[in-house]
């Protein structure tokens, strides 16, 4: 039979994700994941130490007694599968990790314990977008593209407005279409292609330079502005460069001061859990959640009504009692 630990175990695997503070390493945050749930499965009632029976050799000093050893049975602890011995029943718990944030950024990041890791390759292999936010703010140029970067030029930002901003964001995406488009190994004027843009699907089979799938300006506050951006296969490095280049279009310059993942998939900033609960009860109950919504995706997918079958059975069940009553 399982252990407590291993039933535990088997109730972690699977997909769930965080919110990565910015200025902390992903691998921080998986090594931190990792040690919560392996404090957490070996905190479980450990299993009782397997008894054996063993003859035990004994001298009695009672008066009257016969002289020399006596051999008496006993039940004692098997030492060699105490746990003080053996030590914890998980020694190592193995986190995937997902679509990865640098240092300086922040968002929802995708991990994985056990199987989810199989499920964690399928959605690389597949077009889902990620949804980013990007605080940006125009009169400086850096070598990084970010505020933090060496400065290399600053320039004026007053002629600047909305409109203008606007335009130059409907331009980049028009462009980033067109790569869609042609990344794609789908004819563009089949039926296939325009029933997989209806449903989203439209994109690059694999590995392709990044796209932009969605731009737009949420808020506008000369110097600072907030772009949101759907996207594949970026980088965040590329997304600060796309801020730089708005800034070039606009005849100034612009640093992305912070950039933040809103949506990775199906895992929005609702599902992540904050570092406050990166325990192993908390992605327990993560994962339960992700698997449930599965379920109830595949009952959208593939709607099987109790009630309608009752009624279709109800239906039958008339009809035999209309032939019933004809034949009697």
């Amino acid at each position: 039979l399982a252990s407590v630990a291993i039933r535990m175990f088997r109730r972690l695997e699977g997909v769930f994700c965080v919110y990565k503070p910015a200025d902390v390493h992903w691998k921080l945050v998986r090594d931190t994941i990792e040690t919560n749930l392996l404090k957490g499965v070996n905190a479980t009632h450990p299993q009782p130490v397997p008894r054996e029976v063993r003859f035990l050799v004994s001298s009695s000093d009672e008066p009257g007694a016969a002289k020399g050893l006596r051999v008496s049975p006993a039940a004692v602890p098997v030492l060699s599968k105490h746990p003080l011995v053996t030590g914890p029943e998980f020694q190592q718990i193995k986190v995937g990790v997902g679509h990865r944030l640098d240092t300086s950024s922040s968002g929802v990041l995708v991990l994985a314990v056990g199987n989810g890791n199989k499920t964690l390759n399928d959605l690389y292999n597949t077009r889902i977008t990620r949804d980013y936010t990007l605080e940006c703010e125009f009169g400086m140029a850096t070598h990084d593209f970010s505020h933090t970067g060496r400065v290399l030029e600053r320039s004026t930002y007053d002629h600047i407005s909305e409109d203008k901003l606007e335009r130059v964001t409907a331009m980049l995406e028009g462009a980033n279409q067109k790569a869609l488009r042609m990344y794609s190994t789908v004819d563009m004027g089949s039926q296939e292609a325009y029933e997989m843009a209806a449903k989203g699907l439209l994109g690059p089979d694999g590995k392709s330079a990044p796209i932009l799938t969605g731009l737009r300006c949420i808020h506008f506050q000369p110097p600072k502005f907030t772009l949101e951006v759907q996207c594949l296969n970026e980088t965040q490095k590329y997304l600060r460069k796309v801020v730089h280049e708005i800034g070039l279009e606009l005849r100034s310059t612009a640093v992305c001061k912070g950039v933040r993942r809103t949506r990775d998939g199906l895992f929005t900033l609702q599902d992540a859990l904050t570092r406050h609960h990166w325990s192993a009860a908390d992605v327990m109950e993560a994962i339960y959640k992700y698997h449930s919504s599965k379920r109830n995706q595949k009952k959208i997918l593939f709607p099987i009504r109790e009630s309608t079958l009752e009624t279709s059975g109800s239906r039958l069940t008339g009809t035999h009692q209309n032939k019933d009553a004809a034949a009697g």
